[in-house]
């Protein structure tokens, strides 16, 4: 597989390796386009990463986006199966124009992001989320029709947790 300067420089940024192994295999099925189709992503070959493995259909307002599929600790973090659910009806709170941005760069530019996150949702302040995401669209597609996600959660470190407990 070949990087090109761009992709090298992204892939720089990714903390984790499951990240970096979920963008490698991404650049390997864009095949040289600037994204992959969905069918072109086997399961099998991310079988360790599916508990944190979401795809999500985009909708014209990425709001009304709904979660195609979610992995089991997607539905740990978010108390419930967010499976068929849209992204506004997710528990987003101060961070919903974050999350909303970040969708809207990947399906709209049909780029891959990234980010880290200090407590990912209400009543989940005590982790750290680690999250990639990256376009799937048929060829020549200007705008991404999903967008496969993974998403790695850490407890923060003890002294911080104190911190949180005490403010």
């Amino acid at each position: 597989m070949k990087l090109g300067i761009e992709n090298n420089a992204f892939r720089a940024q990714l903390i984790v390796p499951e990240h970096r192994q979920l963008f490698d295999y991404w650049l390997e099925c864009c095949a040289g386009r600037n994204m992959p189709c969905r069918s072109e992503i086997s399961p099998l070959r991310i079988g360790k990463l599916l508990p944190g493995i979401s795809i999500i259909n985009v909708a014209e307002d990425v709001l009304n986006s709904t979660f195609r599929l979610a992995g089991t600790r997607l539905r740990e973090i978010h108390d419930r199966e967010i499976t068929g659910q849209t992204l506004d009806a997710l528990d987003l709170g101060q961070k919903r124009d974050y999350w909303l941005a970040a969708y809207r760069r990947t399906a709209d530019e049909c780029l891959p992001s990234q980010g880290v996150l200090k407590g990912p949702r209400l009543q989940k302040d005590h982790l750290v989320q680690y999250w990639l995401r990256l376009p799937l669209g048929p060829v020549g597609a200007s705008r991404a029709q999903m967008i496969l996600g993974h998403d790695h959660f850490a407890a923060l470190p003890v002294a911080e947790q104190r911190e949180l407990q005490s403010a």
